[in-house]
């Protein structure tokens, strides 16, 4: 889960791990920007995703429960957080291994 270039650092090395494999990402919804706020404009790490063909989440609530069911549908054994936003609980306990967060502050 991430969503600006301070991410894809992290999202680039676990992608480069032979023995596991990156089941999705989690990343903001594209936001409007350009001139006249026309053009939706994709976060950092959904690029990087889309480059390596990865299932992208873009969920607008964390709370929401076909976001949750789809999550837990991921049946991933543990999740990397990297300047993402507060999750909750359900979200944060979902992976078997649980969920590791990397901040920069």
């Amino acid at each position: 889960m991430g969503t600006p270039d301070f991410a894809v650092p992290t999202l680039n090395i676990l992608l480069q791990q032979e023995d596991l494999e990156v089941v999705a990402v989690i990343t903001a919804p594209d936001k409007p920007g350009g001139r006249g706020r026309k053009t939706l404009l994709e976060s950092a790490v959904k690029k990087v995703a889309l480059q390596h063909q990865i299932n992208i989440l873009q969920p607008i609530n964390l709370k929401n429960e076909d976001f949750i069911r789809t999550y837990r549908e991921l049946d991933a054994d543990l999740a990397v957080v990297v300047a993402f936003r507060m999750l909750p609980e359900v979200i944060w306990s979902a992976p078997r291994l649980g969920t590791i967060n990397l901040h920069a502050s």
